[in-house]
């Protein structure tokens, strides 16, 4: 049998990021019997995926088994906010029990969120691709087992989370489609209980969303100068680099031909998905040393302090042929095996270096470009309509969905997003930010401006100085409010001063 778990995969990311996704079926071929069946199996993936993966993965004919995507313990909630981060804090602090989840777009934001959450005295981690395998690990067990509340990361942070008492998943920032914010958000309530998936979105976040588009997709002309420029950079010419692979230190490269990284990346990238060029985004090369020094030299020439005696034993202690050849090492598991902070094991590594007891070679990602077909010149290259305009019409599409998702107040937020996965009879959930509004505004539509204004005086009635916003927590008519307020200014009863507000004592 033949298994493809998160089958989405194959029509998400294999057009753009992963093209060996779409060979899978070639799998197919290469087994000795026509009829070993094939299973695909997702929980993402809308009526036109569902084709798409079974024609990519060779079904003879068509034939899907589907449940509902209703999650009814699930309250889906957007708002829009200008104070991403005190919003974000307000909403953790009204969600008190279970763990929470917050994705963001950068892996800078989860350093700088997670951060921000520890000083307001809520635990968190964070997590991105750019840890190491061991870093990832220690974080999520310790997210896993609840000794850390939050985990904060970007999308790297997925596949295979399956941590039931997840109370909370708030987008910081608008993914790029609806399938990835039904999946992320999913990784919610996955014990039945009612839990909250949040988005946060301001009107900045659509406009930095529309320009994603030409972003990822830059025009043939730009395309066609990067492969120039690449091909200068690593001095290949025309004709030349068959079969070779180079790497290639991205900074150094947009820094000399002045070109900006997002649109260089997936400028590569579609060269790659056209078959000119190979290229792998990230490639890690973990640290490694090696002692240049022989054993009974280390101790009688070089005089150590108490922590860098510490490390030198547990690297001896944890490696072996350290003085024959390099060898890979994890800073981090070093970390935890002496007690030094990973910064500490970073520098004293280096000092060691600088003094000639070790060659160390710090950790790195560097991307890497190869030539899976000889150079040709620039002015030749095209790209093919399924690598480039269909998918930027698709791309467009997705991000069109997600913009009216979060813009739109008058739709079911559960059944906008069933609809979206072909369920077009599905009901309103009742508990969703729209529902709620919805019967809301049908309470208030009798209320008068003498209820609104008592409303308004049994909020205050502490005497304290208040934030005018917060008397938009009140169950009161936008308009109606407003009026009340204008109402109690001009008899005197409120005390209107910049953006906050008092009630005057009579």
């Amino acid at each position: 049998m033949i298994v493809v778990d998160e089958s989405h995969c194959i029509s998400q990311w294999g057009y753009d990021f992963r093209p060996s996704y779409l060979q899978i079926a070639m799998i197919r071929q290469l087994l000795p019997s026509d009829d070993v069946p094939v299973l695909a199996l997702t929980a993402t993936a809308t009526p036109k995926v569902v084709d798409d993966i079974q024609e990519r993965l060779g079904f003879r004919e068509k034939n899907v088994f589907s449940m509902s995507f209703e999650r009814k313990n699930l309250i889906y909630v957007v708002r829009e906010t200008e104070d991403r981060a005190g919003e974000l804090l307000h909403i953790l602090q009204g969600v008190p029990n279970g763990s929470a989840i917050v994705y963001t777009r950068t892996r800078q934001q989860t350093v700088d969120i997670a951060r921000y959450l520890e000083e307001q005295g809520v635990s968190a981690s964070n997590y991105h691709a750019g840890l190491t395998n061991a870093e990832k690990d220690y974080r999520q067990v310790n997210w896993t087992k609840n000794r850390v509340r939050v985990m904060v990361a970007t999308n790297a942070f997925g596949m295979g989370i399956d941590k039931p008492d997840v109370r909370l998943v708030v987008h910081y920032n608008m993914p790029d489609s609806l399938e990835a914010y039904f999946q992320e958000a999913g990784r919610a309530g996955r014990d039945g209980k009612l839990s909250y998936a949040v988005m946060l979105y301001n009107h900045q976040d659509l406009s930095t969303l529309n320009r994603r588009i030409p972003e990822t997709y830059p025009d043939l002309d730009y395309v066609k100068q990067t492969y120039e420029n690449v091909a200068y950079f690593l001095q290949v010419g025309v004709g030349e680099a068959k079969g070779r692979t180079f790497y290639f230190p991205m900074e150094t490269f947009c820094r000399r031909f002045k070109q900006f990284p997002v649109q260089t990346n997936a400028a590569l990238h579609l060269l790659n998905n056209a078959g000119y060029i190979w290229y792998a985004e990230e490639q890690e090369f973990k640290s490694a040393l090696h002692f240049i020094l022989r054993k009974e030299e280390l101790y009688r020439i070089y005089e150590t302090d108490e922590e860098t005696d510490l490390l030198i034993q547990t690297i001896l202690r944890t490696y072996t042929g350290v003085f024959a050849n390099f060898v890979y090492i994890e800073e981090t598991y070093l970390s935890h095996m002496t007690g030094l902070s990973a910064e500490r094991v970073y520098q004293i590594l280096k000092d060691l270096h600088h003094h000639r007891i070790i060659d160390f070679i710090p950790r790195r990602n560097t991307p890497t470009v190869g030539y899976p077909i000889a150079r040709v010149d620039s002015e030749y290259i095209t790209l093919p309509p399924m690598v480039y305009e269909e998918r930027k019409i698709a791309f467009q599409q997705r991000i069109d969905e997600m913009v009216h998702y979060v813009t739109s107040n008058d739709t079911c937020r559960s059944r906008m997003l069933l609809s979206y996965f072909g369920e077009t009879d599905a009901p309103d959930c009742g508990q969703c930010d729209v529902c709620i509004g919805r019967k809301k505004a049908g309470e208030a539509h009798s209320m008068d401006l003498k209820s609104a204004v008592k409303l308004i005086k049994d909020f205050l009635q502490d005497g304290e100085s208040h934030q005018a916003s917060e008397l938009n927590k009140l169950s009161i008519p936008t308009a109606l409010l407003d009026e009340a307020i204008q109402f109690m200014v001009a008899e005197e009863q409120l005390q209107v001063n910049a953006k906050h507000i008092k009630l005057v004592r009579q």
